[in-house]
């Protein structure tokens, strides 16, 4: 795992294409997908197998991260997957390209 200086992100995290999606936020992108590719973190992601990073926004703050957060799980499915395909069309796991 290449080191990365901490930078606040929300992000959204998919099983497979089309599959179960999971918003999160963290200070350590990199990091934290790593774990979720691990299976370390317990809860949803582990219990449905997403450990996919299809798309993610930085921010300045971890308040303003968080806030992202909160209003992209108040979003429908549908809201979210236009989101993911607008910059990441097919699909691609992006944790290959932090590293």
């Amino acid at each position: 795992m290449s080191r990365v200086p901490k930078q606040p992100c929300a992000c959204i995290l998919a099983s497979k294409r089309n599959g179960t999606l999971y918003v999160g936020v963290t200070s350590n992108l990199v990091q934290r997908v790593w774990q979720h590719k691990r299976r370390l973190v317990a809860g949803f992601a582990r219990d449905n197998n997403v450990h996919r990073l299809m798309w993610f926004e930085q921010h300045l703050m971890m308040e303003a991260a968080i806030e992202r957060e909160k209003v992209l799980k108040r979003w429908n499915r549908a809201w979210k997957v236009r989101l993911i395909e607008t910059r990441n069309p097919y699909w691609r796991d992006l944790y290959d390209e932090l590293l």
